[in-house]
């Protein structure tokens, strides 16, 4: 066919002398296609000369012009919408063709095929300058790893270095690009990394791709089924996310952090070679400024950035972030409940349902909860007691069974439990909530009082209580009842009786002689 022939070839070689049949026979083309190329030229009066500078299809357009152009007589649908589209998660060609000769055939306009529309949609793609869809979707996953390359601390004052190890995320769909320094590569370290990338994405996304490093995979098989680590799958969950490490030794499965980490290394590391820095917080503030500044770098071979790709097309289809950032967490595992309800954690108790009084439960402690399961099941939630505390108690009402034994002390109980005692008991009771701004202050006072009667008897509290009312301090409390009871003077204080001495009616006054120093 005439549109297949090099035009501006032909007309090359004859500039160079030869003939049409020579053309023809060096370059396999017939000779009825050098004979239309030559009488094209000569119609319009054009030569090598005209043409040298020239591409070959504007050769061919000048020489023939109109020739294999024509217009699909199928409807074209807005390809700029079908590429936008494809970025949303589980659209797919088929989809969108679907749809395409739906709308078709509702306006009685011919439609194209399914496979016409995706090389149209290729084709689409090379023209433009942008990047298929069909290899990554916006917003559904992210890459993490750690970077080889290290980088340093310096104390001007010691001298003494400290390593630092750069955690590293990218989305693949827009090559978004995010970096953390670290001072170690624990577990904790690595999920609040975690945090603190989907706080910079401002969203997260259903899948972390990650490497089989321990702290967040135990065990990758060829075969069988993947175990992570409890504390990884959890913090993925919180954010709705599922973790699908790449295969042992494959890092094309993460191609993209793996690109990026080397970008890092040759970007943001080597442009900070050469500078001082005394603390984390200074160098990560070089940091975020050399990631925003390789973000914003335009794309070589597709419009954007990664920071416009990233605004305009990935950022609204991220999923929005929990009300709460995940908590970083350790588990404690067979704590067994005690008969009074209350399991022990860091020398505090903290109660649990008391219907799993005897039970083993795990504690899943955070900076600021504390949590009790069983299985799966979360049984009750406390916040944790300041550090240095011991022997306190942490008790919820709902994990109190019900009944009076078990209400929450009030001054009304308190006073009940008194008068079950005897009125000096009351008295004593009555007297030390009077002496307090608000009776809540007395319930220890008075229930300490009280509580003697579990080691003494009613009845030489209640003897205790008046022998103490009769004394000179207006308010007894523990402090003056626990002496007369442990020395048994509530005992004997009734038996004694009062000691009586007769009155004088008059006193013996000595004589001036005996001030005087008279009296022998």
């Amino acid at each position: 066919m005439v549109r297949k022939i090099k035009a501006k070839l032909v007309l090359q070689l004859r500039a160079e002398g030869l003939s049409g049949r020579a053309i023809a026979a060096s370059q396999g083309m017939s000779r009825k296609s050098i004979t239309a190329v030559l009488e094209a030229a000569d119609a319009a009066g054009v030569g090598w000369d005209d043409v040298a500078e020239r591409p070959e299809g504007e050769v061919y357009a000048l020489l023939f012009p109109g020739r294999g152009e024509h217009e699909s007589v199928f409807v074209q649908p807005d390809w700029d919408r079908v590429h936008k589209e494809m970025a949303r998660v589980g659209v797919t060609l088929k989809l969108l063709h679907g749809e395409y000769t739906d709308s078709c055939a509702a306006a009685g306009e011919p439609a194209m095929g399914y496979d016409r529309f995706c090389r149209t949609y290729q084709r689409h793609v090379l023209i433009t300058g942008v990047a298929s869809r069909v290899g990554h979707k916006a917003a559904q996953t992210v890459e993490v790893d750690w970077s080889g390359p290290t980088m340093q601390l310096s104390d001007p004052t010691s001298g003494i270095r400290r390593t630092v190890y750069l955690f590293v995320g990218c989305l693949p769909f827009s090559r978004y690009a995010f970096v953390e320094p670290t001072l170690d590569m624990k577990q904790d370290t690595w999920l609040r990394a975690h945090v603190a990338m989907f706080e910079a994405f401002a969203g997260s996304v259903p899948r972390i791709v990650s490497d089989n490093l321990k702290t967040g995979v135990i065990k990758h098989p060829r075969d069988g089924e993947i175990v992570l680590n409890d504390a990884y799958r959890e913090m993925a969950a919180h954010y709705s996310a599922a973790v699908l490490p790449g295969r042992v030794r494959k890092a094309k499965d993460k191609a993209s952090v793996e690109n990026t980490v080397w970008h890092v290394a040759m970007r943001i590391i080597a442009d900070l070679r050469d500078e001082q820095f005394a603390s984390l917080p200074e160098l990560k503030a070089a940091i975020i400024s050399r990631v925003g500044a390789y973000n914003d770098e335009p794309f070589q071979k597709r419009p954007g950035s990664r920071a416009s790709v990233f605004a305009a097309e990935e950022l609204p289809l991220l999923r929005p972030l929990p009300q709460a950032a995940y908590e970083i967490s350790h588990w404690v595992y067979g704590r067994r409940v005690g008969r009074n309800g209350h399991v022990v954690w860091e020398k505090n108790f903290y109660s649990v349902p008391f219907a799993h009084v005897g039970a083993k439960v795990d504690l899943r402690i955070t900076d600021r909860v504390l949590q009790a399961y069983r299985g799966t099941e979360r049984l009750t939630s406390h916040l944790l007691l300041p550090l240095g505390s011991a022997n306190e108690y942490r008790t919820n009402d709902a994990d109190l069974p019900a009944g009076e034994r078990y209400r929450q002390w009030d001054p009304d109980r308190v006073r009940g439990w008194a008068e079950r005692i005897g009125p000096a008991t009351v008295s004593v009771v009555n007297r030390i909530f009077e002496s307090v701004p608000v009776d809540e202050q007395g319930l220890d006072a008075a229930l300490a009082v009280l509580r003697l009667s579990r080691r003494f008897s009613a009845e030489r509290v209640e003897a205790a209580c008046r022998l103490a009312l009769a004394g000179p301090v207006r308010s007894p409390r523990y402090a003056h009842l626990h002496p007369i009871l442990a020395t048994g003077q509530d005992k004997t204080a009734e038996l004694r009786t009062p000691r009586t001495e007769a009155a004088e009616e008059g006193g013996y006054v000595r004589g001036a002689d005996y001030y005087a120093g008279g009296a022998k």
